[in-house]
């Protein structure tokens, strides 16, 4: 086998990504502290044809040179909102339509191979603070709450690495 050079990808540019039909899908990345991370859940979303990326409370917003750094670009192609209130915005996505979850250890949590997709509805994912999580009011407002099953040691996974598996898990099943 031969690794393929990028031009040989056919990927999109900006232009055509703005254009093409999105994944029903939007990101909520509530209180996120790590540049690094914001950025690299920009690649992700872009990667998946997210909707939209809201960036909540003391999340960072484009342009940084430490978002743009893991970004690669993406903070260009991925559409993206600041809103104070994670609270405030929860409920309007709700009102719009969106089925809302929170990314997070709670009672009662669906385990995130065991949950189905409705391919008729639009989902919003939640994700939290790297140490506090998603907050509680967040939660206790969401219509769900998915848990990335874990079998090792730690308690957690950094939020970038818990954004790629939820919302690969989730294209991949809104495009079987």
């Amino acid at each position: 086998m031969r690794k393929l050079k990028n031009e040989e990808l056919n990927r999109l540019d900006v232009k055509a990504f703005k254009e093409a039909k999105k994944t029903p899908l939007v990101i909520v990345l509530d209180n996120i502290r790590s540049l690094n991370n914001i950025g690299s859940v920009f690649r992700t979303a872009d990667a998946f044809l997210v909707e939209k990326i809201y960036l909540c409370g003391i999340t960072a917003t484009p342009p940084h040179k430490d978002i743009r750094k893991t970004a690669l670009g993406a903070t260009e192609s991925v559409s993206w909102e600041y809103r104070k209130d994670t609270l405030e915005l929860v409920a309007q996505l709700k009102l719009d339509g969106f089925q809302v979850i929170s990314v997070e250890q709670a009672e009662n949590a669906e385990l995130l191979n065991r949950f189905s997709v409705d391919p008729s509805m639009k989902y919003a994912l939640v994700l939290g603070n790297e140490v506090k999580g998603v907050d509680q009011e967040v939660v206790s407002a969401s219509d769900g709450v998915l848990e990335i099953p874990q079998y090792g040691t730690k308690h957690s996974l950094n939020i970038s690495v818990s954004a790629g598996i939820v919302i690969w898990d989730l294209w991949s099943k809104m495009n079987p």
